[in-house]
């Protein structure tokens, strides 16, 4: 494993960055999360994300219990606020106050910790003032419950705005956590330079965009059974963008440039998001033990320019580079 700072800070994360999205809570059973912890541990990593919403809390329970007995200060440990939690009522959704100072004091209660390292904003409110969620987010901070604010999926106006706020209450905003990957380089222009500027990192969701570029999807073939394009509690829905048999067809062109360079789809599609300077970590999750160490291979993957250019190649015009993307895909107002 190596390790990386998180923005303008001294802050070292590991560069595989554990998550349980779509597992812990749901998809796995609670042993077999605990098991896929344990071998994140094994493996070398010590950063891990999560979120209050995920399985509607019991994913941060999972993680707290699977990390239970840890020496806490070797840990990195990352959650976030925004999505409906609880009973979903009118004041368990968004960045307001209220719903970020009951959020965090959940989330710590959850994952058996005083203190998480990262407490990240899930979506940008757009019915909340940004001063009143940045507030909330100092207050936090200045609590001890959090060490330093992130965001995930802020555009780059929404960025440079908050980290004014952050800046002017002293706080440090450190990270960005969008979609990135081989297929979705919507960051690319506009975000990733923002935060080059302002010091902030990206900690990158999907890399493997839900498993699409493992290869393991095949074009005119039937889906493997058990795999996330046939899961009904969300998985089906988060990968269909991926499944044109026109995206498989290239990506199946990556599999020679992967043997090539012995090591598998999975890992060249992790090293390739890696190779970007401003991504701090790429977070992977896993629903068995031995997916993990296939991925942390990924971290000691160094990809020379030709092998960028053969990827770029191979995937042609398929590739969604959009920045506007990133507003498209959030909310616009609150989830009921």
């Amino acid at each position: 494993m190596n390790f990386r700072y998180l923005g303008n800070s001294g802050l070292k994360i590991s560069s595989i960055t554990y998550g349980n999205w779509l597992t812990h809570g749901s998809q796995v059973e609670n042993d077999v999360a605990t098991q896929c912890v344990r071998a994140a541990l094994d493996a070398g990593i010590t950063s891990f994300d999560t979120a209050d919403a995920y399985a509607n809390g019991a994913a941060e329970s999972v993680l707290g219990e699977a990390l239970k007995g840890e020496r806490r200060e070797s840990l990195e440990i990352f959650t976030k606020v925004y999505w409906p939690t609880g009973p979903k009522g009118h004041n368990d959704v968004g960045l307001s106050r209220k719903h970020i100072s009951e959020s965090i004091n959940a989330s710590l209660r959850r994952l058996q910790t005083d203190y998480v390292d990262l407490y990240q904003a899930h979506r940008f409110d757009t019915e909340t003032p940004l001063e009143e969620t940045m507030q909330a987010f100092a207050d936090a901070v200045r609590q001890g419950k959090a060490l330093y604010i992130g965001v995930s999926e802020w555009t780059a106006e929404q960025l440079r705005a908050g980290h004014a706020l952050a800046k002017e209450l002293n706080i440090q905003l450190i990270s960005s956590q969008p979609q990135y990957s081989m297929l979705w380089r919507v960051i690319e222009d506009e975000v990733v330079p923002a935060s080059r500027e302002l010091g902030v990192s990206q900690i990158v969701w999907s890399p493997i965009a839900q498993g699409v570029l493992t290869g393991k999807y095949q074009p005119g073939k039937p889906l493997p059974a058990g795999s996330r394009a046939t899961d009904d509690k969300g998985g089906a829905d988060m990968i269909k963008r991926f499944m044109s048999d026109t995206v498989l067809e290239r990506v199946q062109k990556l599999g020679p440039i992967a043997e090539n360079l012995g090591i598998t789809m999975g890992q060249l599609a992790i090293a390739w998001v890696l190779h970007n300077d401003n991504v701090a970590a790429a977070l992977v999750g896993a629903s068995r033990p031995e997916q993990v160490a296939e991925n942390v291979k990924a971290a000691d993957v160094t990809l020379p320019d030709e092998v960028l250019g053969e990827i770029d190649a191979a995937l042609g015009d398929i590739v969604v580079r959009d920045p506007a993307k990133t507003s498209e895909n959030a909310p616009t107002t609150r989830p009921a």
